[in-house]
């Protein structure tokens, strides 16, 4: 006779077994469910109630920082450029044949007139060798003791005013001699608003240089002090994100009316990750501050905060009684009413439950006992019945499925679902508009720093230039090998190109140094700055710079020297944190390079943004709060001016934009705090229902199928558990009730007529005896 063995025995130690300790189950999640909402209405209160801002908003005081973020970066890039050109004329000057003092300083002056005064002093004994210019305050400076190529210093000279002294060694024949240029320290050339204060302090909070209304006031020296020793207490890893890498912050001056002054700040200093800048050692900080409006009342909503966390809790409370009366408490009776039956407690009827799941098994559970107790007949005519009021089906004992426990957790789903909904509709019938929220202040420092960024790509541009004109005038065409080890240190000292070469009157290259280069030979022979594709998949921008020749000599004859800039630096001048999504655009609006990701000589994303560009006909920038009904923003739109340069031949403009969302207003914190408390209730929600539907109701309906499979007469499916909870202690009960009912459906007896059914003899080990 065949037997079908099962992992659950009912003796000894598999009974223990289904005595063991359960493990999670139902309780956790329901316990769970309360607490968790509980705590989201908690943080409703605090989110929604309290004021999101007070005083000078947020969006004002990053914007000042990043105001005064470029003015550092523009004053680094100036003073480092002054230093890198005056230590490349040195080095170009220097060789085995010694040349005159005089002589020096005149080829020093003539590619460009930067410098205030120059002078070249002997290193060996201190004397003057030569001067030209101003004077320079030589006696501010110890010179005795100074290392190869000094770093800058800032005097005041004998009348008051700061001069920069930078420093350059200059070897010739053998001597020793340090070439001396002196410089105004200018405020940084960026753009600011009309109402704006710029002023560089030292690290003393002395203001050097100022520029603007209210400048060299008592109100501006004490907020510039105030900002220098902000900036000088913080240590390097309190250095700003998003392409900053020295100290910033912003304050908030005095209130004075109704107005306060927000003030900006930015050292000029590198992080210690970052390559050495000249500029570090001075010390110095930028600082820009602007008189605003005071932000009166707040933006927070105790009533609603209140209203909205009262009604959390009740729909927490009735989702978990709901819950406990539908699921819990019927599980843990069956559980109670199963453990009895497998321990052979047949004399009380079992109490079927009304609805769902628990119903089935209950039913299921009440003929089991019957079928136990010789009461039913044989399996076949035993099978489940089903409770009052509902109808089993033919020939399978189970009832017709109607609603069950999946039904339950939808609906209280839903009820949890509606309360987010209900906090999002609130915020769609309070979201502020855009023309009342956004300070005309904010759309006056994007088109700003807009046009500082377009203004930082032309200089670069320029300076590109200028730099390939500088080497034009040293390299010598007929010595390959030397032009080449030249054009690799300006490769390497210069990282804006990515390709450096010297062709002659053909466009035929003579010397290379870096990349493949990309550029036309027609091109190659046409000075200035050109940009010389208009598709494929990367653009190219080309400065040529023709070598001067003495006489009139013909166009083969002619040298020039090209360099191809890199995408990446142009890109990297577009990155700066606050400014949002910026795009450097050709004449035709075709995208060259931007600080996100984009495709070459494809189409600015934002339509609105486009218009703008097409409409822009003046040489000033612009900008203009562009609504929406879902992404309102900030756009600006600055053109190459019509400031000196090969640049502005390009036609090419910087295009930016920021969502006002995430400015910081206050009005849109508080928008913002709503949707937080909305987000956190669906994921406590949906993260408790989860886990009850994947640990509980899951697993309960196929132990429902079990039980009245095995209610139906299926001796033969072994009941597995699968966790040790409420539901795997009612699948183990299930089991040990098998193996104690007769097996009806075990195959003909030896000797019996084909399709006869044998009548069953064998029971389960511990079961009752044979039943006809």
């Amino acid at each position: 006779m065949t037997t079908t063995r099962s992992p659950i025995s009912t003796r000894g130690p598999a009974r223990r077994r289904a005595d063991m300790a359960v493990l999670g189950g139902v309780r956790p999640p329901l316990a769970a469910l309360p607490v968790l909402l509980a705590l989201v209405a908690g943080l409703t209160v605090f989110a929604i109630g309290s004021d999101a801002e007070r005083g000078v908003p947020e969006a004002v005081l990053s914007s000042q920082q990043h105001i005064a973020e470029d003015g550092a970066v523009a004053l680094q890039g100036a003073v480092d450029e002054s230093v890198s050109d005056l230590r490349a004329a040195a080095a170009d000057f220097g060789g085995s044949r010694p040349v005159p003092a005089d002589a020096t300083l005149t080829r020093l002056d003539r590619p460009s007139r930067k410098w205030r005064g120059t002078a070249v002093v002997d290193l060996a004994t201190g004397r003057l060798l030569a001067a030209q210019g101003e004077a320079v305050p030589l006696g501010k400076v110890s010179l005795r003791g100074l290392p190869a190529n000094p770093p800058p210093r800032l005097v005041r000279d004998d009348s008051g005013i700061t001069r920069l002294l930078v420093f350059a060694t200059l070897s010739q024949g053998g001597r020793p001699e340090l070439l001396v240029a002196s410089q105004s320290l200018k405020p940084p050339g960026i753009s600011v608003g009309r109402n704006h204060t710029l002023e560089v302090v030292d690290r003393d909070g002395a203001t050097l240089v100022s520029a603007g209304p209210g400048s060299g006031t008592d109100r501006a020296r004490a907020l510039a002090a105030t900002a220098a020793r902000e900036a000088r207490s913080k240590g390097p890893s309190d250095t700003a994100a998003g392409g900053f890498d020295g100290p910033s912050g912003s304050l908030v001056g005095a209130a004075d009316g109704s107005a306060r002054t927000a003030v900006g700040y930015a050292g000029v200093a590198r992080a210690p990750a970052a390559k050495e800048s000249p500029s570090s050692a001075l010390g110095l900080t930028v600082v820009t501050t602007v008189r605003t409006r005071s932000q009166g009342a707040g933006t927070g909503d105790l009533r609603l905060a209140l209203v909205a966390a009262a009604v959390l809790l009740a729909l927490a409370a009735g989702v978990t009684a709901a819950l406990h009366l539908v699921l819990q408490r019927p599980l843990l009776r069956l559980r109670r009413e199963a453990r009895r039956l497998a321990s052979g407690d047949l004399s009380v009827p079992v109490r079927v439950s009304r609805f769902g799941e628990p119903s089935r098994i209950g039913a299921a559970l009440e003929a089991l006992r019957r079928q136990l107790g010789g009461g039913g007949g044989t399996s076949q005519e035993t099978v489940a019945q089903p409770p009052a009021g509902r109808r089993a089906s033919p020939g399978t004992g189970e009832g017709r499925r109607r609603l069950g426990l999946r039904t339950v957790l939808a609906v209280c789903a839903f009820a949890l679902l509606a309360w987010p909904a209900s906090m999002l509709l609130t915020l769609g019938s309070t979201w502020p508009h855009p023309a009342g929220v956004v300070p005309r202040l904010i759309s006056d420092d994007q088109r700003e720093r807009t046009e500082t960024t377009a203004d930082r790509v032309r200089r670069g541009i320029n300076d590109g230039y200028e730099d390939l004109a500088r080497l034009a005038t040293v390299i010598d065409a007929s010595r390959p090998e030397q032009t080449r080890r030249t054009l690799d240190s300006s490769l390497e000292q210069h990282g804006r190109y990515r390709s450096l070469y010297v062709v002659d009157g053909a466009g035929e290259i003579l010397a290379r140094a870096g990349d493949e280069p990309r550029t036309p030979k027609r091109d190659r022979v046409r000075p200035g700055v050109e940009q010389t594709n208009t598709s494929g998949t990367e653009p190219v921008l080309a400065a040529v710079a023709a070598q001067p020749v003495k006489g009139a000599p013909t166009r083969s004859g002619r040298r020039y020297v090209v360099g191809e800039f890199k995408v990446q630096y142009l890109a990297g001048i577009l990155s700066r944190p606050g400014l949002g999504s910026v795009w450097l655009v050709d004449a035709g609006h075709r995208v060259i390079a931007s600080n996100k990701g984009f495709v070459a000589f494809g189409r600015v994303s934002d339509g609105r943004l486009r218009a703008r560009l097409a409409a822009l006909r003046t040489t000033r920038g612009s900008a203009e709060l562009l609504l929406g009904w879902r992404d309102p923003a900030v756009a600006a739109v600055a053109p190459f001016n019509d400031k000196p340069g090969v640049a502005n031949a390009l036609g090419w403009k910087v295009a930016s934009i920021r969502p006002v969302f995430w400015i910081g207003l206050p009005e849109y914190e508080a928008q913002r705090r709503i949707m937080l408390v909305g987000l956190l209730g669906v994921t406590a929600g949906a993260f408790c229902l989860g886990w009850l539907y994947l640990v509980v109701v899951r697993p309960l309906r196929e132990v429902a199928k079990g039980a009245q499979a095995l209610a139906g007469g299926d001796r033969r499916t072994v009941l597995y558990p699968r966790y040790h909870d409420e539901v795997g202690s009612l699948a183990r009960s299930l089991e040990l009730i098998r193996q104690r009912l007769p097996r009806t459906d075990a195959p003909p007896a030896p000797g019996s007529p084909d399709g006869a059914p044998a009548t069953s003899a064998s029971t389960s080990p511990s079961g009752p005896g044979p039943r006809s």
